[in-house]
């Protein structure tokens, strides 16, 4: 993992990127989410300092499966991907960049963070109340900027706050995937010009 070049770390990212997109949107339309890719996107945030990129998505980049499947799939236009997903992804890129030029908010997001992690030491971090505290950060933090994600779906499944609670933790994810993805190299405007190069990433990678 200590040899991926910067191209390979921005494609994983953006696999990081497009999971949590994919998981915000099957929870928002359905009400259910597949536990262990929700359990790798949550785990993710908690991961500050990690030794390698697989670290930050619990020791395998596999684990990532689901959103490197729902990056190519829109790459290659394929219909079957649902707008919003996409619409999701690109919004948390937006966020991260607003984000970034924020370093009070970063700092902010930083101390609560280490408080959850030892939070979720004692209990584990898809636990109900970590998720209640990451999204707590989310919306004292990052919902308050001018940019802001709108979530479609079941009214009356987006009406339960636990499920609001892991809406909100999950997009939180997705910065932690989008700030490793720009730490690596990764602009929003390449990515127009990039599609070919992530393909083949996707492929170099075992995607």
């Amino acid at each position: 993992m200590n040899n991926l070049d910067y191209s390979q770390r921005q494609t994983l990212a953006l696999a990081g990127v497009f999971q949590a997109a994919h998981l915000v949107h099957d929870l928002a339309t359905r009400g259910m989410l597949d536990q262990h890719n929700f359990e790798t996107s949550i785990a993710s945030i908690l991961v500050t300092d990690p030794e390698t990129t697989a670290d930050i998505y619990g020791g395998d980049f596999f684990n990532l499966r689901t959103g490197a499947t729902t990056l190519r799939k829109v790459l290659l236009k394929d219909a079957s991907v649902n707008a919003s997903v996409l619409r999701y992804a690109m919004g948390i890129l937006v966020l991260n960049t607003k984000l970034a030029k924020n370093p009070a908010m970063l700092t902010a997001i930083g101390q609560r963070l280490a408080a959850v992690k030892l939070q979720a030491m004692h209990f584990n971090a898809t636990h109900e109340n970590v998720l209640a505290a990451l999204a707590s950060i989310y919306q004292d933090t990052l919902s308050t900027l001018s940019f802001r994600i709108q979530v479609q779906g079941n009214p009356t499944i987006l009406q339960q706050s636990g499920n609001a609670d892991k809406i909100r933790a999950l997009l939180l994810a997705g910065i932690r995937s989008a700030m490793l993805w720009s730490q690596s190299g990764g602009k929003r405007w390449k990515l127009l010009f990039s599609r070919k190069k992530v393909l083949q990433d996707l492929d170099s990678l075992g995607f």
